[in-house]
């Protein structure tokens, strides 16, 4: 058995974010024991001097890379695909939602296709493959950002069996308005399907997110963007949200879709429900400057991603440097490196403590994170 002491669990809240803990490790280096250190512990040990451990990331918003748009997906772009997981394996990320923007149904239903053919090709040193994120197309038309207008669709069960008929079980979350006419019944749906619902490109009140939270609604996606922002006469679906508690809360952290007061003020008001995400293109992993996204052109300068006409579109960054960046502007690390790699893990129900990610877990999977000249770094953990 190896011991490694002095080491912190990443934590939303700052009071419990300095705690000490001792891992005990069996001879594959899978974590076996974590405790609170003691002082006794420092013996036959390793000391970490108080660098975080975590999980790698979970990414609920992506939208491809390396070239590959998601809703674009054809059985040639396979390779490239694997490519792409591999990638982002080395970026420090475990699992994505791929996913798919407002597209035409055939496009759609082909890109599943592709990627539950892909998830059966994935192996060790790969991103896993979650189920697909449908951004729409059930969302609000003045609220549509660079959606196509073309593809939004009123939400009905008809409409949404067209979609997704078929892949049910390969979907894990679809973002939508919850005011639009017939949206109560498509949440129902999705719900009894299992499949977790967000709003997103909505023109909710804070009146309608509440109806569409107490439908289920449990998320919502890229946080200020594309909704009512907070006001103190209408506090919009993220007032709500934060009022209520136990919502996701995406938060993209690059400084241009949010600016950072405003992210560093949604993680206090509500850090046990800041879940962040990448909002990244095609051209993740590619140099900046002109790129397609789908027929339109895509114009990227300094990892910020914009159609022709200045529409924000997303972002190239990783989605650990939204944790760097996060981290810098707060000064709280742990919270930080907390909500990419455990907050989406309690989206999708597949752990609620930052010790369910990590007992049982290999160090060569995980992470190490440590502060140097006041910026916050990471790397493999063996």
């Amino acid at each position: 058995m190896r011991r490694i002491t002095d080491v912190r669990l990443p934590h939303p809240l700052q009071g419990d974010a300095d705690q000490r803990h001792t891992l005990t490790l069996d001879q594959n280096l899978e974590i076996q024991t974590i405790q609170r250190m003691t002082a006794g512990d420092v013996e036959e040990s390793t000391s970490w001097e108080g660098d975080w451990i975590s999980p790698r990331a979970i990414d609920l918003q992506i939208n491809g890379g390396l070239g590959l748009a998601f809703p674009e997906l054809i059985p040639d772009d396979l390779p490239r695909l694997m490519k792409l997981l591999e990638l982002l394996w080395q970026d420090g990320v475990e699992a994505i939602a791929p996913t798919l923007v407002t597209c035409g149904v055939a496009p759609l239903r082909q890109a599943l296709a592709v990627l539950r053919q892909a998830r059966s090709k994935a192996g060790a040193g790969c991103c896993r493959l979650l189920g697909a994120h449908l951004e729409g197309p059930f969302l609000t038309e003045a609220r549509r950002g660079a959606h196509p207008r073309e593809h939004l669709a009123a939400p009905s069960l008809k409409a949404l069996e067209e979609r997704i008929g078929g892949f049910e079980t390969e979907i894990s979350l679809v973002t939508l308005a919850p005011e639009l006419e017939g949206a109560c019944r498509v949440i129902q749906r999705l719900r009894e399907l299992g499949i977790c619902v967000a709003l997103g490109h909505s023109a909710a009140t804070d009146e309608q997110a509440r109806a569409g939270f107490d439908q289920g609604v449990g998320m919502i996606t890229h946080a200020f963007n594309a909704m009512p922002g907070l006001h103190h006469r209408a506090p919009g679906p993220i007032g709500e949200a934060c009022r209520r508690g136990g919502i996701a809360l995406g938060l993209i952290a690059d400084g241009v879709h949010v600016d950072p007061t405003m992210a560093v003020l949604l993680q206090r008001l509500a850090p046990e429900q800041t879940v962040l995400v990448s909002d990244a293109l095609a051209p993740y992993g590619l140099n900046d400057g002109e790129h397609r996204w789908d027929e339109r052109v895509l114009l990227v300068k300094n990892g910020t991603c914009r159609l022709a006409d200045g529409t924000l579109a997303g972002v190239t960054l990783p989605q650990l440097e939204g944790v760097k960046r996060l981290a810098r502007w707060s000064g709280a690390p742990s919270s930080a490196i907390w909500s990419a790699t455990v907050a989406p893990r309690r989206v999708l129900h597949t752990g609620v403590s930052t010790q369910d990610a990590l007992l049982g877990r290999s160090l060569k999977t995980l992470l190490r994170w440590g502060m140097s000249d006041g910026e916050l770094h990471w790397s493999c953990a063996a």
